[in-house]
């Protein structure tokens, strides 16, 4: 987060100068190397010179921090971490937010109560066995919801038949109510896969 924050302040202190669209990439090194070298003004330069140096650091850093824990996922849940990636749109990261998320997939009872969990469905209110509508939409876990909305917009990239089953949808609702209904998919797809120890089938996620 603080990584998103210096990339987003460096890019507004750059932005009256007029630069390239292409420097203000601060992701991409070439872009950070140029910008070194940008601006007449010492001053200027010298604040910029600072702000990359800091996202230098937490490049690094992260790195570091990603790499141990892959490693701790790889010797903890291995076999959880490489189902996850066998579906579209999920990287290492994405796989280690949910993988930690998670923790044990048996914890759950049901799908919905998992899908409940991860905020993808509202909680039901009960009392005495009954249930009385919905409560917040603030219950539940951010960061799994979080993740499945990436999922759903990455699972769509390049991937026509995805992209028609979302068109389908959109028929008989918003786009931003397909685009939660496809993450609410993925996250079922998720506690199944997990339950069941199968890799991701996209002929079944589609029809199923």
């Amino acid at each position: 987060m603080h990584a998103v924050f210096m990339c987003v302040f460096s890019v507004n202190r750059v932005k009256p100068y007029y630069i390239k669209r292409s420097l203000l990439n601060l992701k991409n090194v070439c872009a950070r190397e140029q910008l070194n070298k940008t601006f007449n003004d010492p001053l200027v330069q010298r604040n910029i010179d600072l702000d990359i140096a800091v996202l230098e650091c937490y490049h690094r850093e992260l790195s570091q921090i990603e790499w141990l824990l892959e490693k701790q996922a790889k010797q903890h849940q291995p076999t959880y971490f490489y189902l996850l990636q066998t579906i579209p749109g999920i990287g290492r990261i994405l796989a280690l937010t949910i993988l930690y998320e998670i923790g044990n997939i048996h914890r759950f009872e049901s799908v919905q109560k998992f899908a409940s969990y991860s905020r993808l469905i509202k909680c039901k209110a009960e009392s005495a066995g009954k249930t009385y509508g919905t409560q917040g939409n603030k219950i539940g876990n951010a960061h799994l919801k979080w993740a499945f909305g990436e999922i759903a917009v990455l699972y769509l990239r390049g991937n026509d038949k995805v992209k028609n089953y979302l068109l389908k949808l959109q028929e008989r609702m918003s786009k931003a109510k397909a685009l939660s209904a496809l993450a609410h998919k993925i996250g079922r797809c998720v506690y199944y896969m997990l339950k069941n120890q199968k890799v991701s089938d996209e002929k079944r996620f589609l029809t199923g």
